[in-house]
């Protein structure tokens, strides 16, 4: 398709060059070709920038490619390149991570309190500041009675998941993502303390010994899915929407069903793995009550079961309907969450900010006394720390981190997830790329991410003058917009700064 310009250009220093040529080795895209020196076919580079990683004299880099189109705020270069593309081949545009168009982001627009005098700030080197949580369902109350040991709960207390701070690590399935990648996150969950989800394409056996710190999915495929499954986990996630493509499927390439993913996943070599958009057994709210009985009863009512959903205009209405379902906590994924492949008309323009999304739903359970009756994840874009602490002020219990994962094991955000030449051993199946990201490497990176976190969310907390992270849920005012409409503000309950 000669009529679509190359989006980047390979730039080689010929001259510092010593002619190793890795770098056309480690190319996983074929864009670097070896012809008495390294040439770059451009239309082939994704801009995964490997070989600028490898280059032992750094005398390669990528660059966009410039000037190629008259300059029109209308129609971008990326907007002329996709209409090219489909002209010529009739197909829809597949795309991967997260959502990049210029939406307004609104963790931007909202400032966080500080303590000063009168209620002084705390200072975690040298007092305690509590990050642990719990994510399941909290009862109205509790009742006790007396018997010949003393006091004693009348009723069992719901099951809960104690997490040493509050994140998650997102659902990424096996097949979407390598198994050293599901290594790394499962390592890293044990050594922080909290969980790595599944996603929907099963638990591999090796990685059972870390059920405790495990979420698995049930979604519309099943893939995978049986008692010794749901049981091997800490949790059981209902998959009924993402962020990256609310309403739709999901589809994994037969391409990257090797045998391991056919074992895990259950289903044949080689054979796409098609989710489809509804689960055809929940049509309604009591389907959906009905289906988390029959997991609880799968489980011995011993482990939360989680529903998640993306971040569309009626989300408040849909979790209130969750909540009163039966279900102990709801993982709603806002329209900038990751995902291996999506179409991305969908990815770019369906379903809403996390940020309204999580403000509307903890509003409308607390104005239907509801609240207590689960734990909410909320996710979708989540960047840094300060994300995490505005994230619970709106109303979470815990944040989920996908995209941020990733980059910590090397991602470079390339957008090719979908193609299964990862060149970093991430988003691929192939053993020649898979074997580059090493798990131990990867734990500690993730492990070292989320102590980072950790430390800055304490300091956040020890400035606002709270000592633990509970304190904080739902406390809106502890925050204030800068730049928001009246609008917004009041969706989001907040007040404007100086206020």
């Amino acid at each position: 398709m000669k009529s679509i310009a190359a989006e980047f250009r390979v730039v080689i220093e010929h001259d510092r060059c010593r002619r190793c040529q890795r770098c056309v080795r480690e190319c996983s895209f074929g864009a670097l070709s070896w012809q008495d020196r390294v040439v770059a076919k451009h239309r082939d580079c994704v801009a995964c920038r490997r070989c600028m990683f490898v280059c032992p004299e750094d005398c390669i880099y990528i660059t966009q490619n410039p000037a190629v189109f008259k300059e029109n705020a209308h129609w971008q270069p990326r907007v002329i390149n996709n209409v090219k593309k489909q002209a010529a081949t009739g197909a829809k545009l597949l795309t991967a991570t997260g959502n990049d168009k210029p939406w307004k982001n609104y963790f931007d627009h909202i400032a966080l309190d500080a303590c000063q005098v009168t209620n002084p700030s705390l200072d975690p080197l040298r007092e305690p500041m509590e990050l642990r949580t719990y994510l399941g369902s909290r009862p109205d109350g509790i009742k006790v009675v007396e018997g010949p040991g003393g006091y004693r709960l009348a009723e069992p207390l719901p099951p809960q998941i104690k997490l040493e701070t509050p994140l998650v690590f997102a659902a990424m399935s096996f097949g979407a993502i390598s198994l050293n990648a599901h290594r790394a996150l499962a390592k890293a969950a044990a050594a922080a303390g909290i969980l790595y989800n599944t996603g929907e394409g099963g638990l591999h056996p090796e990685l059972y010994q870390y059920g405790q710190n495990t979420i698995v999915q049930v979604a519309s495929g099943r893939f995978g899915v049986t008692p010794e499954y749901l049981n091997q986990a800490a949790m059981v996630e209902i998959k009924v929407g993402q962020g990256a493509k609310p309403g739709i499927g999901g589809h994994l390439p037969g391409e990257k069903v090797d045998g391991e993913v056919s074992r895990t996943r259950m289903i044949p070599v080689g054979s796409d793995a098609i989710s489809p958009a509804p689960h055809h057994d929940i049509y309604s709210i009591e389907d959906l009550a009905q289906l988390i009985t029959a997991i609880k009863e799968a489980t011995n009512y011993s482990k939360p079961v989680a529903v998640k959903i993306a971040a569309v205009h009626n989300v408040a209405a849909i979790a209130s309907g969750i909540a009163r379902s039966g279900a102990d906590v709801i993982t709603i994924d806002g329209f900038r969450g990751g995902t291996g492949a999506t179409p991305a008309m969908i990815r770019d323009h369906v379903g809403i900010p996390i940020e309204l999304a999580l403000a509307a739903v903890d509003d409308r359970l607390r104005q239907e006394g509801i609240r207590n009756r689960v734990s909410i994840i909320a996710g979708g874009g989540i960047r840094h720390s300060a994300d995490v602490v505005k994230a619970l002020a709106l109303g979470a219990d815990a944040v989920m981190i996908g995209t941020a994962a990733l980059i910590a094991l090397g991602c470079t955000m390339c957008q090719k997830c979908y193609s299964g030449r990862c060149a970093w051993g991430i988003a691929t199946q192939d053993p020649n790329l898979t074997r580059r990201l090493d798990p131990e490497w990867g734990a500690e990176q993730l492990t070292n991410l989320i102590r980072g976190w950790s430390l800055e969310i304490k300091e956040i907390l020890g400035a606002m003058g709270v000592n633990a992270v509970e304190s904080l849920r739902g406390s809106r005012e502890r925050l204030r917009a800068v730049g928001l409409t009246a609008e917004e503000m009041e969706i989001l309950g907040l007040k404007h700064a100086g206020r």
